[in-house]
């Protein structure tokens, strides 16, 4: 028999039992892979050179584990740093040479006042001694690790010319208990686990999260009540309002591009169909009519059309209809099985849950060169949801280990792994959110 996947699961308002968590735990990371030809770089620690306590957080370390997660880069370990200049004026550049590094970041951290830090950091091309990037940023003690995310996507972006994806956040679901006894949370972190926050508890299954286009909303499913409903949190209020509750099934919500609309499955008709909700009338118009079942919709990133997953050829293939309605045509051939796309920002990428037998794992199709091109990103037997960056450098994706659910992160060209697990516990449903604009 055929594994379910989230649609069907909801169909049939079922999920996978969960183990005990410690939900008040943050994420682990741990780095399963690796990229030989990643880019050589030196993040040399930033001391604090001010006269009152220095902050906790370790800028120049949280700058190279987001460097090293991204596939991209590789890190200079700490033990192998000879020298540890703050500015330019003190780099020895025959030293990082002869270390084979190609990029070196410098920076010393001081008092703001009122409470706050300065960072100043500057970016260096070894071979060519050229300094790339110096600039300084203020915060509070408590968002170090934001300016340090930051400090890094600035980095990625001059060294790639991608805008880097570390300064962002995830969504994800948890469960604790077994039974009666089972809870849930719709928890939102930072891009690499740290900073875990209760977005939303309940006793009752919660499920598809996903983000609003500026960050400041989730759209979740929920079973409270016994059937499922669809209901859009404010993040930093906590205030929430339902937005559908219709007969059957409201599953598998998804924001547009512009925010104003809310594409989303339905049964009200007896089957489940593709709908599309103007958030501000709350009108809804049917994209699909067909026997078989359509959902998980994902939109493309100038909002014109919507994939979704359907069984309508008889196994679950990927298909795209316009925003507006029409005709849909289907977009995956290879592989008898693949769900719950996430589409990349550029619309060259889809990644899908695919499945083969008893597998289910996440994959890649990737038309950047014209013709359609497969990869496999993840080794599980159960993996699914996969969920893009913004910058598509990186995806999400559940898998299970055991009796465990954990998240991984993993770079689209699928050489660098990262696990990201609850302690203890289990996690599900990941969603990566968009870009964040700093403060």
């Amino acid at each position: 028999m055929k594994r379910p996947v989230r649609w069907l699961a909801a169909l049939l308002a079922v999920l996978l039992p969960f183990a005990a968590a410690a939900q008040q735990q943050g994420l682990e990371i741990d780095i399963v892979g690796g990229n030989a030809a990643a880019l050589p770089i030196a993040v040399v620690p930033m001391p604090y050179q001010g006269a009152g306590g220095a902050p906790e957080t370790d800028i120049a370390a949280v700058i190279t584990a987001d460097l090293n997660r991204s596939g991209q880069f590789r890190g200079l370990p700490l033990g192998d740093m000879v020298e540890r200049p703050t500015r330019g004026s003190e780099v020895s550049y025959p030293t990082w040479r002869a270390l084979n590094q190609d990029y070196l970041v410098v920076g010393r951290v001081s008092d703001a006042g009122s409470g706050s830090y300065r960072v100043e950091y500057e970016l260096f091309d070894v071979a060519t001694q050229q300094r790339l990037l110096g600039f300084a940023l203020t915060a509070r003690g408590n968002a170090m690790r934001d300016v340090a995310h930051q400090i890094a996507d600035a980095v990625y972006e001059k060294i790639l010319g991608v805008p880097g994806a570390f300064f962002t956040r995830i969504a994800y679901v948890t469960a604790t208990g077994v039974g009666q006894g089972s809870r849930y949370a719709l928890m939102v972190a930072d891009s690499d686990g740290y900073n875990p926050q209760t977005v939303v508890r309940s006793s009752e299954p919660l499920m598809s999260p996903s983000w609003s286009p500026d960050g400041g909303r989730l759209a979740y499913v929920s079973f409270e009540g016994g059937s499922s409903s669809i209901y859009i949190q404010n993040i930093a209020s906590g205030s929430r309002e339902q937005v559908a509750r219709f007969r059957g099934i409201n599953g598998a919500p998804s924001f547009s591009p512009d925010g104003r609309r809310l594409a989303l499955t339905l049964s009200r008709s007896g089957n489940p169909e593709i709908y599309v909700m103007d958030l501000g009338s709350r009108a809804l118009t049917q994209l699909t009519n067909h026997f078989g079942i359509d959902t998980e919709p994902s939109w493309s990133a100038d909002g014109s059309s919507i994939y979704f997953t359907s069984d309508r050829g008889g196994n679950p293939q990927i298909y795209r209809v316009a925003s507006g309605g029409g005709s849909a045509s289907r977009v995956t051939f290879q592989g008898s099985y693949n769900a719950s796309a996430s589409v990349s920002y550029d619309g060259k990428k889809i990644a899908t849950a695919q499945g083969a037998g008893n597998n289910y794992r996440v994959a890649l199709m990737d038309s950047s060169l014209g013709s359609a091109r497969w990869s496999t990103l993840s080794p599980g037997s159960l993996d699914e949801s996969p969920s893009f960056a913004p910058n598509a450098s990186m995806l999400l994706y559940a898998a299970r280990e055991g009796e465990r659910g954990v998240l991984y992160a993993v770079s689209a060209d699928g050489r660098v792994r990262q696990r990201l697990v609850l302690a203890d516990g289990n996690v599900r449903e990941p969603s990566w959110g968009p870009y964040r604009t700093p403060r």
